[in-house]
């Protein structure tokens, strides 16, 4: 019904209002939609139900090409600037110990789930199914952003795409419920795991003071200082990638390991250039909202993204269910084992996780059930996954290309 791509993206973002704006209100009926029903769920599925329906074309609109053209680097850019390394690194071993444990179950996962599927139902897994589950890889080790990429990157088909991220909401959230149900019962886990909790007190007293220092209202020389790095950084990504791609051109080991795609190197320069920037003053830049600026360009994005699903063929994957659960399961399994062998805190372990399953809208809520001062540990894992996620998976992609049928 509508094809004027100026329409459908007033609409899109008249959306995204609509959702924010109930996401703070004090109804009793929002609170406790929002309690089950993610927001992020919604700005995804909203615009899936526009297109389902043939209010909108998703397929033949060029929002979605603008937006990951341009609003993706931009968005990679902005959320790895704000990386504090030598911050993260005094977080302890055993706190990047469970976020690289996080990251690497999930890497390893994926090939291992399509390993194991390939015996139960041979049939089902067969062909280019590799490809889709390289955008839970990238959501799950990183955000929407870098699955994002992966969907450019891999030549993920809209609908494929579509049921991968059902797969992925269905388990991220499912598994974040059980992790703040483990914040909720920390200190009987941390029992059980025998955990050395003594560092937890003063890391809460130290992120707390970081956050009172760098937090502030940000200036329209912030704002703009921003949109020039970010984009940039993301005309910089552009002019470069495209000679690299042609470099690889006709490489046939080179096409397979997507070194001859333009958007390929597109994404990591910019990751790369946010990566470099952040050791830099410009992260500073995250204390007046660099992050925030950023989501707003991801959200925008996932909408473009949602606007191109069929919901329908949800009903055509179930199987995908199944490798998504033992995916997911993987990841649990090897999270404990690690934490019991270290003796890392439940916090640790939480929120090492969900800083790459769910990524920075979520890690922050984990953190902060354990307690409030805490939520910026959170987000600085998970910007650190935004780092890891472009190239994580990557390297997902590449072995389950290996294991595939």
């Amino acid at each position: 019904m509508i094809h004027n791509d100026a329409v459908v993206l007033g609409l899109l973002a008249a959306t995204l209002g609509a959702i924010f704006w109930t996401t703070k209100s004090s109804r009793p009926f929002w609170q406790r939609f929002y309690k089950y029903i993610p927001a992020l769920v919604l700005c995804y599925f909203v615009p899936a139900l526009y297109n389902s329906s043939g209010l909108i074309d998703g397929e033949h609109s060029k929002l979605y090409f603008i937006a990951s053209r341009y609003l993706l680097p931009a968005t990679l850019v902005l959320l790895t600037l704000a990386i504090d390394l030598p911050a993260t690194l005094r977080l302890g071993p055993k706190a990047l110990a469970m976020f690289f444990t996080a990251a690497l179950s999930v890497v390893v996962g994926g090939p291992v789930a399509l390993l194991l599927w390939k015996f139960i139902a041979p049939g089902s897994v067969d062909g280019e199914l590799w490809r889709g589950m390289t955008a839970i890889a990238g959501s799950w080790i990183g955000g929407a952003a870098n699955q994002a990429a992966m969907k450019e990157v891999f030549h993920i088909d809209a609908n494929v795409f579509g049921v991968m991220v059902a797969v992925d909401v269905l388990f991220a959230y499912l598994w974040m419920a059980v992790l703040l149900w483990m914040a909720a019962n920390h200190e009987r886990i941390d029992r059980s795991l025998h955990a050395d909790t003594t560092a937890i007190a003063a890391l809460s007293d130290k992120m707390e003071r970081l956050r009172l220092q760098h937090e502030r209202i940000p200036s329209l020389a912030d704002l703009m200082f921003m949109l020039g790095l970010a984009f940039g950084a993301t005309g910089l990504s552009h002019a470069l990638a495209a000679p690299l791609a042609k470099a690889f051109a006709g490489v046939e080991w080179a096409e397979r390991l997507s070194l001859a795609s333009e958007f390929f190197w597109v994404v990591v320069l910019a990751t790369t250039f946010g990566l470099l920037l952040s050791f830099t003053r410009a992260r500073q830049l995250e204390g007046a909202g660099a992050s925030r600026v950023g989501s707003v360009f991801l959200y925008v994005l996932i909408a473009t993204v949602g606007m191109q699903m069929n919901l329908s063929a949800v009903l055509t994957a179930p199987v995908l269910f199944g490798i998504g659960f033992t995916w997911i399961a993987f990841h649990a399994i090897a999270m404990l084992v690690v934490a019991r062998l270290i003796r890392a805190p439940t916090f640790f372990l939480a929120v090492g996780s969900q800083a790459n399953i769910g990524g920075a809208a979520s890690a922050p809520v984990v953190a902060a059930a354990f307690h409030p001062s805490l939520a910026p540990v959170g987000v600085l894992l998970a910007v650190l996954g935004y780092a890891l996620g472009t190239y994580g998976g990557w390297l997902c992609g590449q072995l389950m290309r290996l294991v595939s049928p």
